[in-house]
């Protein structure tokens, strides 16, 4: 069985009560996260080394039985001896340890071993020396019979030092971490509150990013949650919260084109598929960091075909028509547009489709072809754009394979 260790002792800079557990990165402490981690990395078992039961560890109580696992919190080493078996395996967290957790899943798994790093980037950076080479990085998973070793020791200990020392010397393996993750902040030992803010910018740019998302609209919007997505997380934006303003926005536009404001209409649609493509990149940044599984209802999915029906409702209604003319004429080059902008992009390779396929950006095009008054053609010269494209390149694409 892998048994979690995670301690929870350490006091955050100055002697003000608060503990390096329970900084929050984000919208979660930082306990939170080494929760998530260990739940990913298949703990059963998750014991908390801490000096009373505050409520922030029973709220990491509540989740960790949600997720399956139990949950012990003990004030020392000797409440150790009776949760872990020599046959436990043990992964254990350094008070204040916020990895990026591919980082921490990849090196736990390559096997047994004490993460280390050189000193001459550990000490300044808070790890503990091991040598006069190396420094600890703060993890380690080790086999659980070492844990019994730590009964000799006197009662006022570090457990997390001592059980590393003991592994240490029983020729547990060093695991050196990848050049460059301390540096790159992907790698933090979070000591006080003003580094728990410091580092919070950083931390979420290293979820949110993602080399897939080239459209317009994915670029601005991680531009937006780097700036503003710590303010979000701690004001408790959810991404819930944001696809009711997208569905707000959307109705928006519905009312706008019914009323003949065209411009005005897309507009809103722009600005829905925006707000809903930042929730879109919250909820990536917690369920990383929390390790979180994906949701099983595809919610971005239903959100797009839903925008697509917003846009050809919006320019049935906003294209120049005479009193009791007929939809139909109208609605069906809106059709054909949407309908190639779904298809065609399926032909291309990610960057291009993803600028197709950008609805953000799409309804921002015809916005300013509303305003110059040359909104139906715009929407026809768009719909055979896109048809030549996908007759096009596929040819195009065919060549400079055989070449």
């Amino acid at each position: 069985m892998r048994v979690a260790l995670l301690s929870m002792m350490e006091q955050a800079g100055a002697s003000d009560g608060a503990r390096r557990a329970f900084l929050r990165v984000g919208r979660a402490a930082i306990g939170r996260h080494q929760l998530g981690l260990v739940l990913a990395l298949g703990c059963e078992r998750v014991i908390c080394l801490a000096r009373s039961l505050d409520p922030e560890l029973v709220a990491l109580q509540h989740a960790a039985e949600q997720a399956g696992a139990k949950f012990h919190v003990v004030n020392g080493s000797r409440g150790l001896m009776g949760l872990i078996s020599t046959a436990d395996e043990v992964i254990a967290l350094a008070d204040g340890l916020l990895p990026v957790p591919e980082e921490a899943v990849a090196l736990v798994e390559a096997g047994p071993g004490i993460a280390v790093q050189p000193a001459g980037a550990g000490i300044p950076a808070g790890f503990e020396r091991i040598d006069a080479a190396m420094a600890a990085a703060g993890l380690m998973r080790v086999p659980g019979r070492l844990v019994e070793r730590l009964a000799e020791l006197p009662a006022d200990f570090d457990t997390y030092s001592a059980l590393q020392r003991i592994a240490l010397q029983a020729g547990v393996p060093q695991r050196p971490l990848p050049a460059g993750l301390v540096e790159a902040g992907r790698w933090t030992l979070v000591r006080d509150e003003a580094q728990a803010h410091a580092i919070e910018g950083g931390w979420i740019r290293q979820l949110a990013a993602s080399p897939d998302d080239t459209a317009p609209t994915a670029v601005l919007a991680g531009l937006l949650v780097r700036g503003v997505g710590p303010a979000l997380l701690h004001a408790g934006t959810s991404e819930n919260a944001l696809v009711g303003a997208a569905g707000l926005l959307l109705l928006l536009t519905l009312g706008s084109a019914w009323l003949g404001h065209g411009a005005l209409a897309l507009g809103f649609c722009a600005l829905a598929v925006l707000v809903r493509r930042i929730g879109g990149l919250l909820a990536r940044v917690e369920r990383a960091s929390l390790s979180l599984p994906a949701s099983r209802f595809p919610r971005e999915a239903i959100f797009g075909w839903i925008v697509d029906a917003v846009i050809a409702v919006a320019l049935c209604w906003s294209m120049w028509r005479f009193p009791g003319d007929p939809a139909w004429p109208r609605l069906f080059p809106a059709l054909a547009l949407l309908g190639f902008a779904r298809i065609v992009p399926r032909l291309m390779d990610k960057r291009p489709a993803g600028w197709l396929a950008d609805r953000a950006a799409l309804a921002l095009l015809l916005a300013v072809a509303a305003i110059g008054g040359v909104l139906t053609h715009a929407v026809q010269a768009f719909a055979l754009g896109l048809a030549a494209t996908g007759i096009v390149w596929p040819i195009g694409a065919a060549r400079l394979t055989r070449a």
